[in-house]
C-alpha cells in the first residue's frame, strides 16, 4: 500500500516544478477551466402584425320615398263637360267628413229635434230655434253662420239687414228667394250679443245641418263666411284664402265660399272691392247652374 506521505511529496514535487515552469515562461496564477461562451441572446420575435382592419363602407342611407306626382282635378269653374285640367297646389290635405249611415231623415223631423235640442248652452239663451227658409227642392242652397237677433225672434235665417241683402244678391241672380234656394245655418241658435260661435258649439250643432243637406241633396252650396266655410269644408284658411274657387262638400257636392253679407255691409275700404268679388263668386254660381242673368230694367 503506497504511504500518503509518499504521495504527498510526490504532488507537493508536481506542483514545485509547476510553479518554476510558470515563472520561467512569465505565465502566473493557476490555470482554470475554459469559460463557456455564453450564449447568444435570444432576438426579441418580430411582434405579429395585426391583420390590418378593413373599414366597412356604411350602409346606403335609404332612398328618400318618391314624391307622388299632384293629383290632377277638374277646374269646376265652367260648366262644359270639357274643361282644361290644372294641377292642384301643395296644400295640407284636407279633413274628409263622412257621409252619415243610412237614409236621412225627413225635414221636419229633424227640425222637431232641433227645436228641442238643449244640446249646448244657446239653448238657455235662445227664443227661438232657426231651422231654414226657402224651398227644399231647391238646386241651390246657402249656408250662413248663426242666427242674429231678427232670427231669433222669428225664428227664420237671414231676416234682418243681412238677410234682405242676401234676397238681392239672389234676386240678381234671376232668382225667386222663396222658390228657387234653400237657406240655413251651421248654428240654429243664437249665441248671445251675436258672437261668433264657439268651436264647440260649432261641433255640437253641426250633425243637423249635415243631416238636413242630405235631405235637401243640392246640386250647389254657397258658404258664406269663415265658420261656414271652416265646418263644411274643415279649413282653418281663411275666406280672402278659398273664396271664389270652387270646392267639394263631401266629396261630392259642388260649394263656393264666398263673403258673408253682414261683412259686405260693414264699412270698410274693402267694402267695394268686396261686393264685386261675391259678384264674380255668384256669377260662377250661376254659369254651372247653367242661369242666364236677368233682364236689365227698361228706363
Amino acid at each position: 500500500m503506497t504511504d500518503p506521505r509518499v504521495e504527498l511529496a510526490h504532488l507537493a514535487a508536481s506542483l514545485r516544478a509547476y510553479l518554476e515552469w510558470q515563472k520561467d515562461t512569465g505565465a502566473t496564477g493557476i490555470p482554470r477551466a475554459p469559460r463557456r461562451a455564453a450564449p447568444a441572446p435570444l432576438e426579441a420575435a418580430p411582434p405579429v402584425a395585426a391583420p390590418p382592419v378593413v373599414a366597412k363602407a356604411p350602409p346606403p342611407p335609404p332612398e328618400p320615398p318618391r314624391a307622388t306626382a299632384a293629383l290632377e282635378q277638374p277646374d269646376w269653374a265652367a260648366s262644359s263637360a270639357k274643361v282644361p285640367v290644372q294641377k292642384a297646389p301643395v296644400t295640407a290635405a284636407p279633413v274628409v267628413v263622412t257621409a252619415p249611415v243610412g237614409p236621412p231623415r225627413a225635414l221636419d223631423v229633424i227640425a222637431a229635434e232641433v227645436a228641442s235640442c238643449t244640446r249646448c248652452e244657446l239653448a238657455k239663451t235662445r227664443t227661438n230655434t232657426v231651422f231654414s227658409r226657402g224651398n227644399p227642392e231647391a238646386k241651390l242652397c246657402f249656408v250662413g253662420e248663426a242666427p242674429g237677433a231678427d232670427e231669433d225672434a222669428q225664428g227664420l235665417p237671414f231676416v234682418g239687414r243681412a238677410g234682405q241683402l242676401l234676397d238681392r244678391m239672389i234676386v240678381a241672380m234671376g232668382l225667386d228667394p222663396a222658390k228657387d234656394v234653400y237657406v240655413c245655418n251651421i248654428i240654429k241658435c243664437r249665441p248671445p250679443g251675436n258672437r261668433k260661435p264657439t268651436p264647440e258649439e260649432s261641433d255640437t250643432c253641426i250633425p243637423y245641418l249635415h243631416e238636413q243637406l242630405a235631405a235637401v241633396a243640392p246640386k250647389v252650396i254657397v258658404a258664406m263666411g269663415n265658420t261656414a266655410v271652416a265646418a263644411l269644408l274643415g279649413t282653418k284658411l281663411g275666406i280672402t284664402k278659398v273664396r271664389g274657387e270652387w270646392k267639394l262638400y263631401r266629396g261630392r257636392v259642388l260649394l263656393m265660399p264666398t263673403y258673408h253679407p253682414s261683412y259686405l255691409l260693414r264699412p270698410s275700404p274693402q267694402q267695394v272691392q268686396a261686393k264685386r268679388d261675391a259678384w264674380e263668386d255668384l256669377q260662377k254660381v250661376m254659369k254651372e247652374l247653367g242661369l242666364a242673368p236677368p233682364p236689365k230694367p227698361a228706363t
